[in-house]
């Protein structure tokens, strides 16, 4: 007998504390199951959660970089009309400036030109009334014939 009593001495200890860990031990276990379980949910919807909000940031990214690359390019093309513009004003201004050099040149030759007529004439003429001296060996007055000498001087 005793085998028996030791066998339902130690069933009956199992049995307390089987009555033991379900009344004491298991609850406080299941609830830190149950919590890791909640924490664990709770993260993977958080991990969820973070994946989507990053998949709209790069998205958002991606739209502003799209945004920033035609601004840019706009700036660019903006800046060039603005370089041909400024270039076609400094063309002009430089054709201006050359007309307007070449005209100035012109007319100082023009003006030159006719100086050097004016002189030129007025050699002839003296060198016509020398001529005219000792042609007729006597003096020629220059005032009582001067519309004569102004009028050979013309004809030069």
């Amino acid at each position: 007998m005793n085998i028996n009593a030791t066998l339902i001495g130690q069933a009956i200890a199992f049995a307390i504390f089987v009555w033991f860990c379900m009344k004491y031990v298991w609850p406080p276990l299941l609830d830190a199951i149950e919590a890791r379980q909640k924490k664990i949910a709770d993260g993977l919807t958080q991990a969820e959660r973070a994946g989507k909000d990053l998949e709209l940031a790069q998205a958002k990214a991606a739209e502003k970089l799209k945004e920033a690359k035609a601004q840019a390019a706009e700036i660019i093309d903006q800046a060039n009309k603005r370089r041909t513009q400024i270039v076609e004003e400094a063309k002009n201004e430089g054709e201006t400036e050359r007309s307007k050099i070449i005209a100035q040149g012109e007319a100082e030759v023009e003006a030159e030109r006719n100086r050097a007529r004016e002189e030129l004439r007025q050699q002839v003429a003296t060198l016509a009334i020398a001529g005219a001296e000792k042609i007729i060996k006597r003096s020629i007055d220059k005032e009582a014939n001067s519309d004569i000498i102004d009028k050979l001087v013309a004809e030069l």
